[in-house]
């Protein structure tokens, strides 16, 4: 019986990045020459309308939970040993894949703790 076959997702998270520094999006002309990415978003998919959060742990709760900063209590960039964080209750885009078969990872840094209260 053959498997049926799920295409990998690579999502790219950067500090401080705009589209202006890939050269996917600009073809070089600011200057800037990613052909790694550029490699990778031509054989993958790329986003070109987003919206983006205030601060880097509103935008990655919200990619990763899918819920407003609002209901995670992650509006500002998250601190270690801080009161408010994702809480065990709180869906996860890991959890979705899994259950889908997919084998999930995230690496660097995510400033978004852990509610232990």
């Amino acid at each position: 019986m053959a498997t049926k076959s799920r295409p990998n997702i690579l999502c790219v998270w950067g500090d401080d990045i705009g589209v202006a520094n890939l050269s996917c999006y600009t073809n070089g002309i600011m200057g800037y020459k990613t052909p790694n990415i550029d490699r990778v978003a031509k054989e993958g998919l790329m986003f070109t309308d987003a919206y983006a959060e205030q601060s880097c742990t509103a935008g990655r709760a919200t990619f990763i939970t899918g819920q407003n900063p609002y209901r995670t209590g992650l509006t500002k960039v998250g601190m270690p040993g801080a009161p408010i964080g994702l809480r065990p209750e709180d869906p996860t885009i890991a959890q979705a894949l899994r259950h889908h078969g997919y084998a999930t990872g995230q690496f660097g840094k995510n400033h978004l703790a852990t509610c232990t209260t």
